[in-house]
């Protein structure tokens, strides 16, 4: 069964630019509202661990559409080729929002208008 995931990267946790948000509530948020069928965090998705990461989740048919809170989802895309290449997963099935600098409230909503806008 196909289903729809939420994968947010908060670059290290140190970044300052995610200083303003409880990535836990902002995923718990997104979580209760039935938006997703599953929210996940990492640390660091840009990183070797990362790559191996979206590969293992994006193997198979148990994802269709891959939502991303992160960095700017251009950039999301180019690094991510290897790993959705590698999945044998369409880029065309991810969707991103840029959640920096925002705090919790700010990005629930960036996240709930980019969920619901498909």
């Amino acid at each position: 069964m196909a289903q729809k995931g939420l994968l947010m990267c908060v670059c290290q946790g140190t970044c300052p630019s995610f200083q303003q948000m409880n990535i836990f509530d902002v995923g718990n948020a997104i979580r209760r509202e039935n938006l997703v069928d599953y929210v996940a965090v990492h640390p660091q998705l840009c990183s070797t661990d990362g790559d191996k990461f979206l590969t293992t989740l994006l193997k198979g048919d148990m994802t269709d559409k891959l939502f991303i809170a992160a960095c700017d989802p251009n950039m999301q895309v180019k690094m991510f080729r290897d790993a959705l290449e590698a999945a044998g997963f369409d880029k065309n099935n991810i969707r991103g929002v840029d959640i920096r600098n925002m705090n919790t409230e700010q990005a629930v909503d960036a996240i709930t208008k980019m969920v619901t806008a498909e």
